[in-house]
């Protein structure tokens, strides 16, 4: 069914009757995104899985501050400076911590690797029957495609007592990469007419090392390569139990319902674009700088250009400067700050240091030019997507991949958060909204 004039002109009627008065949020004092004027966050509920800090107290008064992110109590520049400084793999041991609450010993990691790999594979004929038969240009529709039918799979799907809960979701991590590498090769090739490359992963190797060696036809990847998207990973697994799609793990945990509906949900919430696909926006946002700059090195012409966007005269005409600021932090994003430490290597690496440059200039030009340019009210810094999306296309990773690899790592904090919620709390989650309608008269159909 396409869109008619029938249909536009019922959409009329809805956008009629459908809009509120904005002034009545003020007046209730409703807290429009559960945000206050400030930005900040209503407080829902509690959490010991991470901790996002932005703010300090100073005589008594909040004032901004370095950001910093913990997880379970751990910093995480401290976490990854260990993975680096042992030139290891972190995105396994992080799973564990996130999901246990402690750091696991050599022995207890290993145990941990094994039973990962071990997960690490899909049903007989998944891959032929569910991936291939219907591919989808949307990989993250296809992952939470198959993250439903992975329901009939399992025979115990409805069970949520904790031990099961904990195998469900220790087998959605070990196979949310199978599933999207999976679903991107079945889209590149039916959809884009590209040859099939279905490549199994192999048990030795790390999440990070699979992803790279699944996606490229010769299987081939180097050890920084590697590492960095496995620090790209271990970046986003976990933000706070208040971000739209681990709150939507919490609010459908809390209906009781099962392990793949509540990760399904998730999953639709990160695929919204004010959510999870930021990154792509920051990597369009430099592709049209570069088009529409003819020397890029040139800071008068980017600062130029940098304006045009918040006048809503570049680019998708939307006034945003991509990857710039972020809902919580405001002097820096430490994510962003860890990325950054790596992302010189990788372009070197790769010959891209003017494209690194570039970004390197326009994360310092783009808060100046903000603050010239409008009223904020905390300021602004570059967020993880501002460098994520860099790296990932400096990982020749495809654009349709760089939502479902944010999925990748996330479905860690989203598992954590489903067995605290499933701990810790009988009630279903159920806000108020105020009715602001008045009362109407009912009237016969004849004498409408």
């Amino acid at each position: 069914m396409k869109v008619t004039p029938e249909i536009e002109r019922l959409t009329d009627i809805c956008k009629e009757h459908g809009g509120i008065d904005l002034s009545l949020y003020g007046k209730y004092d409703v807290k429009r995104g559960l945000r206050d004027i400030n930005g900040k966050g209503v407080l829902a509920g509690l959490t010991q899985i991470s901790n996002v800090q932005a703010v300090k107290i100073e005589d008594g008064r909040e004032v901004p501050c370095a950001g910093s992110l913990s997880y379970r109590g751990y910093n995480i520049k401290e976490l990854t400076k260990g993975f680096v400084k042992d030139q290891r793999f972190g995105f396994e041991e992080t799973t564990y911590l996130l999901l246990f609450g402690q750091l696991p010993n050599k022995e207890e990691l290993e145990n941990f690797n094994r039973l990962l790999a071990n997960q690490r594979s899909l049903p007989r004929n998944f891959v032929r029957d569910v991936v291939m038969k219907a591919p989808s240009k949307d990989i993250m529709n296809a992952l939470s495609r198959s993250v439903l039918t992975l329901y009939s799979y399992d025979k115990n799907p409805d069970d949520i007592s904790l031990p099961n809960v904990l195998r469900q979701c220790l087998n959605l991590i070990s196979v949310f990469p199978l599933l999207s590498v999976y679903g991107y090769q079945a889209y590149n090739h039916y959809i884009r007419g590209k040859s099939l490359y279905i490549h199994n992963p192999k048990r030795e190797l790390s999440t990070a090392e699979n992803i790279l060696r699944m996606l490229r036809p010769d299987k081939k990847y180097t050890d920084l390569e590697a590492k960095i998207l496995d620090l790209a990973l271990i970046l986003h697994m976990e933000h706070g139990g208040g971000n739209n799609s681990t709150f939507t793990t919490h609010v459908v945990s809390s209906s009781g319902t099962d392990t793949y509906s509540a990760i399904a949900a998730a999953l639709g919430s990160l695929k919204g674009p004010k959510h999870g696909g930021a990154n792509i926006k920051v990597v369009s946002m430099f592709h049209d700088l570069k088009k529409e700059v003819k020397d890029y090195t040139d800071e008068d012409a980017v600062r130029d250009y940098l304006k045009r966007l918040l006048h809503k005269e570049a680019f998708d005409r939307r006034g945003l400067i991509y990857g710039m600021g972020h809902a919580i932090y405001s002097v820096s994003d430490p994510r962003a700050e860890v990325l950054k430490g790596f992302v010189e290597s990788l372009a070197k690496e790769k010959g891209r240091m003017k494209d690194y440059h570039l970004y390197e200039m326009v994360e310092r030009m783009a808060p100046e030019v903000i603050a010239e340019e409008r009223r904020i009210y905390k300021g602004v810094s570059a967020n993880v997507d501002f460098y994520s999306g860099f790296v990932y296309s400096m990982l020749d990773l495809p654009l349709e991949l760089y939502t479902p690899m944010f999925a990748v790592a996330r479905i860690v904090g989203w598992s954590a958060h489903r067995m605290e919620e499933l701990i810790n709390t009988d009630k279903i989650i159920r806000p108020a909204y105020k009715n602001v309608l008045s009362p109407a008269e009912y009237v016969p159909l004849s004498e409408r």
